[in-house]
């Protein structure tokens, strides 16, 4: 086993990959660019090392300055966990010639996998089913007329190595090609460095669910149920749950089989995550496969009730896969939330800032995946994503109704976040009956927000938060009359509360 792991990266799965190395006995090395020197995954490891200034090509995204802290701390393997540097196949071969173990796959499966026309031609050679178009990239204005001619419009426009709906274009008929074409073309190079483009048929208002894979190095290749990420804003997962309200037994198993399938076709190792489309019939097809551990991994933790990080860890020091297929079951159900640090009444504008006040939910079924803290400023220079809160029961329903009680006890002070959307999303009648697709959030968030009710429970968590934040000012201030304020639901406690005024009437009665 490991003695020393490096964590390329930071916030919320920095820390969760260094909890994980804690509980193995394992020491955990942290880089930090200067911005996230106060981080918490600074905190928490037992070894920090600066990298470099802010951008992430001067410091998370940097090789050498990585392989150099690893050298220097004497790490003997590098957890990449998700986003810079995860699916880098360059960055794969570089541990592997310095010595160091890459948790995760191998740069060939990365390679296979990497780029969406070359998962698709090896997904062709082994008959796993993908959406009708092409497997290469296009060549030319004429060839996607053609193509789209022949599988019907609408198409869908994609970039080879994209992802977070870089490069994509939905063309609904023949006089939109051509412009559609060369966005995506021009999204791709910028976003990219790489302009390729394929083709595909448009799966009109499909649901996107994925299936988690896991595979040793010994030939043993499980799958650990499916995961619905269906609901998107702009392409990117807001809310995942695991499992998918619309699988049953026998698809679950068939889904399954073909994700093991495209993993041993790749020669995959690792934990990797098989992502398909499936169409209002239940028919599935292959999408693309993640070649690292995914956001929404919470949930497949919990009705496994295996750690995912902890089997990455082992299948990298060469062990074998501790249990068989027919060993894991499926058990209760889960369902994440992502907290950004954005605000929802500015088109989901970043909102950087100083945390002024944190109130934290717990309870029963609660798990909270967290970077923040309480003081600490979150940074402007990265993904907004603060944390991961995930309800679990016995059934979906459960599940909501303590995700619910848990969002109403969230808050975070002096900045913007985007719990309110969740609390919109919990209580919407289709969320709750199911009836959802990759365009559900989009519809919603076209609702007048003036349908949406205001949360009681929401407000007496504000005015209470209120309370308590212009109660430890007055200690602070050391005398004086407390000042007096009114909050709203989504307000950010300023100084003062009408909670103590009423208290203190009620108190006379």
């Amino acid at each position: 086993m490991f003695k020393k792991i490096l964590i390329a990266n930071r916030g919320e799965i920095a820390v969760r990959v260094i909890r994980a190395c804690h509980e193995m006995g394992i020491a955990a090395v942290a880089v930090y660019s200067d911005v996230d020197r106060p981080s918490l995954h600074v905190r928490k490891a037992d070894e920090a090392y600066p990298i470099g200034a802010p951008a992430a090509s001067e410091s998370y995204l940097n090789i050498q300055k990585i392989l150099d802290v690893a050298a220097r701390s004497g790490a003997d393997a590098i957890h990449p966990g998700y986003g810079f540097l995860s699916e880098n196949a360059k960055f794969a071969r570089a541990c592997a010639d310095a010595g160091v173990k890459f948790i995760g796959p191998t740069a060939a499966a990365m390679d296979a996998m990497g780029s969406k026309t070359r998962a698709r031609q090896a997904m062709e050679r082994a008959g796993v089913p993908f959406v009708p178009g092409t497997s290469r990239g296009l060549e030319s204005f004429e060839q996607a007329e053609q193509v789209a001619a022949r599988i019907g419009y609408p198409v869908m426009l994609k970039a080879a190595a994209g992802g977070g709906g870089k490069g994509m274009r939905l063309v609904h008929a023949p006089e939109e090609l051509k412009s559609a074409l060369e966005g995506a073309r021009s999204e791709a190079e910028r976003s990219f460095g790489d302009s390729e483009v394929y083709i595909e048929k448009a799966i009109i208002n499909p649901r996107h669910i994925e299936m988690q894979v896991l595979a040793d190095e010994h030939g043993n290749t499980v799958y650990l149920g499916e995961r619905e990420c269906s609901l998107q804003r702009r392409h990117q997962k807001v809310v995942e749950e695991a499992p998918s309200p619309i699988v049953d037994p026998d698809m679950r198993k068939r889904m399954g089989e073909v994700a093991v399938r495209v993993a041993q076709a790749a020669g995959y190792t690792n934990a990797g995550t098989v992502e398909f489309l499936v169409d209002q019939q239940k028919n599935f097809y292959f999408l693309e496969m993640n070649t690292r551990l995914q956001v929404e991994h919470p949930v497949t933790e919990l009705i496994t009730g295996l750690d995912l990080v902890h089997l990455q860890i082992r299948i990298a020091a060469g062990e074998k896969l501790p249990f068989t297929q027919d060993e894991v079951v499926l058990r209760g159900h889960a369902i994440e939330c992502r907290i950004y640090a954005e605000d929802p009444d500015n088109n989901y504008f970043p909102s950087p800032g100083k945390i002024t006040l944190l109130l934290l939910p717990s309870g029963p079924g609660i798990r909270r995946d967290s970077g923040m803290y309480e003081g600490w400023t979150v940074p402007m220079d990265y993904d907004p994503l603060l944390a991961k809160l995930i309800g679990y029961g016995t059934d979906r329903e459960q599940a909501i109704s303590r995700l619910t009680r848990a969002l109403n006890e969230y808050f975070v002070g002096g900045i913007k976040t985007n719990i309110s959307l969740f609390r919109r999303i919990l209580s919407d009648p289709d969320f709750r009956a199911a009836k959802m697709d990759t365009g559900f959030l989009d519809r919603l968030l076209k609702q007048k927000k003036a349908e949406a009710p205001a949360d009681p429970k929401a407000i007496e968590v504000a005015v209470i938060a209120a309370g308590i934040f212009a109660a430890l000012g007055s200690a602070a201030a050391g005398a004086g009359e407390r000042p007096v304020a009114t909050v709203s639901a989504n307000s950010t406690p300023r100084a003062a509360s009408n909670w103590k005024i009423a208290a203190r009437k009620e108190a006379t009665k």
